[in-house]
């Protein structure tokens, strides 16, 4: 059987990737095709999920052995065939391509092909400009010393979209507030 996936970012509009793959491929042969689909190195530790239907993080696939806790099993990429946890259309995938901030591709399984093998992975549909594989942190505070923000690039929000406003904020706290201790 061969699986035909559907890739997309979260990050970038008009992105897309549709991979090909034979499902008794391992996830290490998956990662390596989206990898050179979107043209990054693999130099970066990754992981794949298997996803509930609302994206919810199911079962983690790792590409190398963690100090985990023996209770929990382990599955590794190089050793994990697709169809040993991908078989339904509609199935869905994340795949963490920067695990520093947990940035990652959205993955569902499209179409099976019953009846046809395929020796080697292939991308067939490539459109968009995939995001950048790392956060150059020292960009990002550059630009903020630039803008006259803040040099502590944890306290600012990475992608501009704060809930709130910093200086709307009492800065006395919630001193003025009693509390009854009854």
């Amino acid at each position: 059987m061969v699986y035909r996936f559907l890739l997309l970012s979260d990050e970038v509009e008009n992105f897309e990737r549709i991979i090909e793959i034979d499902s008794e491929a391992t996830f290490i042969d998956f990662r390596d095709i989206i990898l050179k689909s979107v043209g990054y190195t693999n130099s970066n530790l990754t992981t794949f999920y298997i996803c509930s239907e609302d994206w919810e993080k199911e079962q983690e696939i790792l590409f190398m052995e963690m100090d985990t806790d023996s209770s929990v099993d382990t599955y590794l990429m190089e050793d994990t065939k697709l169809e040993d946890f991908v078989e339904d259309e509609g199935q869905r995938l994340m795949f963490v391509f920067d695990m520093l901030t947990d940035r990652a591709f959205f993955i569902e399984l499209k179409e099976v092909i019953v009846g046809k093998n395929q020796k080697d992975a292939v991308y067939v549909v490539s459109k968009g400009k995939p995001p950048v594989q790392e956060i150059q942190f020292d960009e990002i505070l550059e630009d903020a010393v630039k803008k006259g923000g803040s040099t502590n690039v944890f306290d600012d929000d990475l992608y501009d979209d704060n809930l709130y406003n910093e200086d709307e904020f009492d800065p006395e706290g919630f001193s003025d507030m009693s509390f009854d201790e009854n």
